[in-house]
């Protein structure tokens, strides 16, 4: 994963007449850039917020979000990119948001693990196909292609990922694959707090286990698994660790936040 510098997203936002901001339906407040949101309004360009993942989210829930965001001045949509749910609604609402600009074309932008990928592939669907490349600029945007998605969009086929701040939980959490994590414990145990906090049974659901101390959590996972550290034989924790956040990532942990009543 090659994540972009705020340059990049610049050079990715200055190519396009209207920005996805790719955000998890599971979690859209903390999953949104008020930073993006500013360069793409500073640079004059339109911002579509795409809720990805909304089959993981009861509809009155993301439909809420949806009312709060359009509340503040920006149109949002929901999708299920990965069962291919909502892309002609997707497709409609960039004409929408492009107003009479045509053809229109279509940034993809978001942190790591929101779904970008999967919603440019929902978008070329199988009829797509490349036209001339963007011409080479160095570094993160130097073969940058346009797909054709219809008589009128085209997308840029490079999603722009987000830089996530460094040292913070949501850096650890999205920003590197579990595996290459020294310390997973620390945001592990953050999505453990959070899962119980907003659906005590999504932890019980995906492992079997009413615990509402995350260490334990952590713990139990590890000894059933038979994951034992070699030279303490104490449960392999970290490992446990890792699993909760691929978990996460993969939906095995589904739970879900409620915009505040």
């Amino acid at each position: 994963m090659i994540t972009a510098s705020w340059r990049d997203i610049r050079r990715i936002v200055r190519m396009a007449d209207v920005v996805l901001e790719v955000v998890d339906a599971r979690d859209p407040v903390a999953t949104r850039s008020r930073r993006l949101e500013s360069i793409v309004g500073g640079m004059g360009r339109r911002l579509l917020i795409v809720m990805n993942k909304a089959d993981m989210v009861p509809r009155n829930i993301v439909e809420r979000w949806k009312r709060i965001f359009e509340n503040s001045g920006y149109p949002t949509v929901y999708v299920s990119a990965k069962s291919r749910l909502g892309t002609r609604v997707l497709r409609r609402a960039i004409r929408m948001v492009a107003g009479n600009r045509r053809p229109i074309t279509v940034a993809v932008v978001g942190y790591p693990k929101v779904g970008k990928s999967t919603i440019i592939n929902a978008l070329k669907g199988r009829k797509s196909a490349p036209t001339s490349p963007i011409p080479g600029s160095p570094g993160y945007t130097r073969h940058v292609q346009f797909y054709r998605v219809g008589r009128d969009i085209r997308v840029i086929d490079t999603p722009g990922i987000l830089p996530v701040r460094r040292g913070s939980v949501e850096a650890a959490i999205r920003g590197l694959p579990p595996e290459e994590l020294r310390n997973p414990i620390k945001p592990a145990i953050v999505l453990i707090t959070r899962a119980l906090k907003h659906d005590p049974a999504s932890i019980r659901e995906a492992y079997g286990m009413d615990h509402d101390d995350p260490y334990k959590i952590l713990e139990e996972i590890a000894v059933r698994r038979g994951w034992f550290y070699k030279k303490s034989g104490e449960p392999n924790v970290e490992e446990a660790a890792r699993t909760i956040i691929r978990d996460w990532h993969k939906g095995k942990i589904n739970f879900y936040v409620a915009p505040e009543t």
